[in-house]
């Protein structure tokens, strides 16, 4: 069991519980507003001053995954040595695929709220979240593929990232190490890379 969040005494309440509430489900613990709350060591009721119900709790934790995750993919676009505008484009991709599949295997519970539950279309904050995080997407494909379909393109490339990240929670491909897992992302876009090359020079 996880202890990191420490009892609460004052200061962010929401944070707090929010905290719990990650920590919770990445610990494959009961989860309730209640049982966030003896986590967060507040009282039971503590929770509905800021969410309504359980399903506002889950909302506000998908918000959060779709935070964290659109930063795991900025840095993974500031990562490569060589400016993002030189990098090629088969690195850049391959780049985000990576930290996509990285970031659902190391926190699979709050992926799979983030995906897993219909959203809310009438929870602005979630659903901006969520666009926000396909506008950058969409904006990397634009810049590395300009006059190009970007809509679609965006989101065959994110099947892919998608797909494989499900495959592996859902036990269709073997757990590995992380650096395996790069490799099977790396070679996957490789492969969608030299069919097209293929199909272009055909």
């Amino acid at each position: 069991m996880s202890t990191s969040v420490k009892p609460y005494h004052h200061g962010d309440l929401r944070a707090a519980l929010l905290a719990a509430a990650i920590e919770s489900l990445e610990a494959g613990e009961p989860f309730s507003l209640r049982a966030v709350a003896r986590r967060a060591g507040v009282s039971p009721t503590a929770p509905y001053r800021h969410f309504a119900d359980r399903e506002a709790l889950d909302s506000a934790v998908a918000i959060e995954g779709f935070r964290d995750l659109r930063a795991d993919l900025e840095a993974a676009l500031a990562g490569p040595t060589e400016p993002a505008a030189a990098a090629a484009p088969e690195e850049v991709i391959t780049a985000l695929g990576v930290a996509y599949v990285a970031f659902a295997l190391r926190r699979p519970a709050v992926f799979r709220l983030m995906f897993g539950n219909e959203c809310d279309q009438e929870d602005s904050e979630r659903v901006h979240a969520s666009e926000h995080l396909h506008q950058m997407l969409n904006q990397s494909i634009a810049s590395l593929f300009p006059g190009a379909n970007n809509s679609n393109l965006s989101i065959a490339l994110w099947s892919v990232a998608h797909g494989l990240a499900f495959l592996h929670l859902d036990g269709k491909l073997r757990p590995q190490t992380s650096d395996d897992v790069a490799a099977r992302v790396k070679s996957a876009v490789g492969a969608l890379f030299a069919l097209n090359n293929n199909t272009s020079g055909g």
